[in-house]
């Protein structure tokens, strides 16, 4: 089925790909369309941009978005910590810098209330989980301490998801690739995975989020250097194979029946609940700014991405992604 899905698709590639005309650096004014199907989106200029020029900082974790409000959450390498937007690119403030370094984040709601969950990877305190509410307050950790002594070790840590009744999910994705699961007050209930390429293993266990598009919600792994999605039941079980064939996945968020996928080698894919691509945003025709970190702000185009590492969409559709990036970007792609 996938296969018949891609071909079909190849007809509409052409609409993929925003216009590479434009120079690296020029001022955009216009929004610069990318996508192809019923997934069209256009890039719209100077979104996510800070006060007086100031830079972002190194963007190297996650996107995530409150839809009560409608406040953009992205977290950053930077003393800042995690900064919040309006949907219309309005910098609202910088919440949390003892979070510094979360490298993936999961919301949802609590009691009426929305509550992020950080994996802090880097920063002044690495290595732990984070419960925090929407002003930055600590409500939760789980640390190498409290964790005690996990199967491969407490190092590594990548992704971060929670389950309906609040049971917590963490991937050493950098480490021995193992996930651990812990009840919502934080006490370790089992691990699961490891290191391979096998069924229920993983090579860079990097992002992971909740999968309710089944029935019975799963958990969505995305297994990067094996170039895929995997899907585990929310006991550790394994079910099997979800997508493959991408390029170093590194995130994932799911809209009704359509997943996207933040790939680091330069591009958004969507694919639909079997798995199989219905779009391509934003690829990057020059391979050499694949994966790159050190890829300065004036040689990045508009609607055109370095390294996709972070992204979510809203509860309208609307997408926002987070290059891995030296400076720190951040692209909202308005669907249409």
């Amino acid at each position: 089925m996938k296969s018949a899905s891609l071909l079909l698709l190849l007809p509409t590639l052409a609409l993929a790909h925003p216009d590479h005309g434009k120079q690296p650096g020029k001022e955009l004014t216009e929004a610069v369309r990318t996508g192809n199907g019923a997934w069209q989106f256009e890039a719209v200029p100077h979104w996510g941009e800070l006060p007086d020029g100031k830079n972002i900082g190194p963007t190297h974790g996650g996107v995530v978005v409150d839809d009560k409000t409608g406040l953009i959450y992205v977290s950053t390498d930077a003393p800042h910590g995690i900064l919040v937007w309006q949907p219309d690119g309005k910098f609202v403030q910088a919440i949390a810098p003892e979070c510094q370094g979360f490298h993936a984040m999961a919301i949802r709601e609590e009691n009426g209330a929305a509550a992020i969950y950080g994996a802090q990877l880097s920063g002044p305190k690495p290595l732990r989980i984070c419960k925090i509410d929407t002003s930055g307050k600590i409500l939760l950790e789980i640390s190498q301490a409290t964790a005690g002594d996990v199967q491969g070790g407490w190092n590594g840590l990548t992704a971060v998801a929670v389950a309906p009744d609040g049971s917590i999910f963490c991937s050493m994705g950098y480490g021995a690739q193992f996930i651990h699961k812990f009840d919502a007050a934080g006490k370790h209930l089992k691990t699961f995975g490891g290191k391979g390429n096998g069924d229920g293993q993983t090579e860079t266990s990097h992002g992971m989020a909740l999968d309710t598009r089944f029935g019975e919600p799963r958990l969505l792994v995305c297994d990067r250097a094996n170039r895929r999605l995997i899907h585990f039941d929310l006991e550790g079980n394994w079910i099997g194979v979800h997508a493959t064939n991408l390029r170093l996945p590194c995130s994932v968020s799911i809209h009704g029946e359509i997943c996207a996928v933040a790939e680091l080698e330069a591009r958004v894919t969507l694919v639909d609940k079997n798995g199989a691509p219905v779009a391509f945003l934003g690829d990057n025709p020059n391979k050499a700014q694949w994966a790159g970190f050190g890829v300065p702000k004036d040689q990045m185009q508009l609607g055109i991405f370095t390294a996709p590492h972070g992204l979510s969409f809203d509860k309208d559709g609307n997408l926002y992604v987070q290059d891995w990036n030296q400076s720190g970007r951040v692209t909202k792609l308005r669907k249409l």
